[in-house]
């Protein structure tokens, strides 16, 4: 499951490099990648330890540390559920982590850092597959509209810094993520690790039917959340000019996806079939379906010489062992 495009000799692999949130899906793959292509100076800290809600600490862990590039991977995320029932928690939060860490960043003079997104910063109607230059060009999804404009005002900080003060800030947005270390909470997880959670149990239940929300229908793309560290160190490790190239006008942000998509029913097949359940499956069409469809054009990233590596079925079995090992 590795994708070793840009080679070691292309990396500076010295520089110090600051994960945030490296306890969570995201952070923790990046920096699996980041060790595994030969990083030496990895720094990471705990929420304990540093609480990005607040500016005075993440100033203070920026001015006495050395910190060459940051990878902002930290973030308060979850599914429709969630969304839907904390808007004020998503919107503040994401705010507040992403400005705090950004303005820190600028103020120490680190000069590369890279933001990740979301799918979900696209209009809820937009053209299919979602081009980058999609963005604010209509209506969003309501349900997790909150938690899309924090991320919104992450891409255009880090557009801003690069415009007022020459920062090399860079935004990746990866579609819909899974893998190890997932949030598996029976309420407030993703679509893949709710399905995981809910069909492992059905079959340790003995159940014969599992409810899945809405239709069914809606189509979403699927990303091992391990292809995703790759592409982020890939994109952070192109040159300037060449990433300069690709995100015009403002040097905004890179798509990370597979360009494949499958609906809500093909996925909840394929997690009944690796989790060894026979049941039927049951559609609970009063439950929302969210945006009908959402699937992004990564032929710029594929341009620039990234692809996903891991096929759907692979990543989702990954993702089931892990949770049944961890979960």
């Amino acid at each position: 499951m590795d994708n070793l495009i840009i080679k070691t000799s292309d990396l500076t692999l010295s520089a110090s490099v600051f994960v945030a949130g490296h306890t969570g899906m995201v952070g923790s793959a990046i920096v699996r990648r980041l060790k595994t292509l030969g990083f030496t100076h990895i720094l990471t800290r705990s929420h304990h330890e540093l609480d990005l809600l607040h500016q005075d600490e993440v100033n203070r862990f920026f001015q006495e540390n050395k910190i060459d590039q940051v990878y902002m991977a930290a973030a308060k995320v979850g599914g429709i559920y969630a969304n839907n029932t904390y808007p004020a928690d998503f919107i503040y939060e994401n705010l507040m982590v992403e400005a705090n860490v950004i303005h820190a960043a600028h103020q120490a003079d680190v000069n590369k850092l890279l933001f990740l997104g979301s799918s979900c910063i696209y209009p809820m109607h937009a053209l299919q597959p979602m081009a980058e230059d999609a963005l604010l060009t209509g209506h969003l999804e309501p349900t997790n509209e909150p938690y899309a404009i924090a991320k919104i005002a992450g891409i255009k900080l880090c557009e801003s810094y690069n415009r007022q003060y020459g920062r090399d800030y860079r935004s990746v947005m990866p579609t819909n993520l899974y893998g190890p270390g997932d949030n598996y909470h029976p309420e407030n997880s993703h679509v893949v690790p709710a399905l995981i959670r809910r069909f492992h149990e059905a079959v340790q239940r003995g159940d014969d039917e599992v409810v899945i929300w809405g239709s069914g229908t809606p189509k979403r793309e699927f990303l091992h959340v391990d292809d995703m560290a790759s592409a982020c160190v890939h994109v952070m490790s192109l040159s300037h000019d060449m990433y300069a190239a690709n995100t015009q006008p403002m040097l905004s942000h890179i798509n990370i996806g597979t360009g494949v998509d499958c609906s809500i029913g093909e996925l909840a097949a394929s997690i009944a079939r690796i989790s060894g359940f026979k049941g039927r499956l049951i559609f609970d069409t009063k439950k929302p379906d969210g945006t009908p469809r959402k699937l992004l054009d990564v032929s710029k990233l594929n341009a620039l010489g990234w692809k996903a590596a891991i096929p759907l079925e692979d990543g989702l079995d990954d993702a089931y062992q892990w949770f049944v090992e961890n979960g």
